[in-house]
């Protein structure tokens, strides 16, 4: 018979999971990249953040043999503090999981086009980049070449993180870009 301490203990791939997921959103809360990258600091353009290291994060994983269970929590996570969000937010409850779901569909789209575009070349990686990360959001190129830069450097980066230290929280991110705008 389980004891109630055993019932509720969080299962540690679920763990592992929400440290990931924290590690993706403090790195998107660096504030070089709304600041001097140009990212719009709105709800949109942090959510969009978050999914381009969650895509990082994901690409990594997606390459380890013993990768696909944190990637299942590290999804689960993404879901979780959706899901938390939008009721602190006021939605109803009855509305909550179509947004949700919603949400994920763009959050996977969003993986999608930056893996075709990880896999191209530059110019192909700053268009999808200036499509999802920067929306409607006016930046300048300089702007946009350093994040297609910095992607490259963290998927490379991430690369040499073994699934343990990922597990633990320890991406290994890098600094965010930080970018000189000419003024002509």
């Amino acid at each position: 018979m389980l004891g109630l301490a055993q019932l509720f203990r969080t299962r540690p791939e679920k763990a592992a999971g929400r440290r990931l997921y924290a590690a993706a959103v403090a790195q998107a809360r660096q504030p070089s990249f709304y600041a001097e990258c140009g990212v719009p600091d709105t709800p949109t353009g942090r959510f969009d953040l978050i999914a381009l290291h969650g895509f990082l994060l994901m690409q990594r994983l997606k390459g380890a043999p013993d990768g696909r269970p944190l990637a299942q929590a590290f999804c689960d996570a993404v879901v979780d503090d959706m899901d938390r969000n939008l009721r602190e937010m006021g939605t109803s409850d009855l509305s909550v999981g179509k947004k949700v779901k919603k949400l994920m569909q763009g959050y996977y789209g969003r993986l999608a086009a930056y893996e075709t575009a990880l896999q191209g070349d530059d110019p192909m990686l700053i268009s999808a980049l200036r499509r999802n990360l920067y929306g409607a959001g006016a930046a300048e190129e300089a702007q946009v070449a350093a994040v297609a830069r910095y992607v490259r450097i963290e998927a490379a980066r991430l690369g040499d993180r073994t699934v343990e230290q990922l597990a633990g929280g320890e991406t290994g991110f890098g600094p965010a870009p930080t970018v000189t705008i000419r003024e002509e």
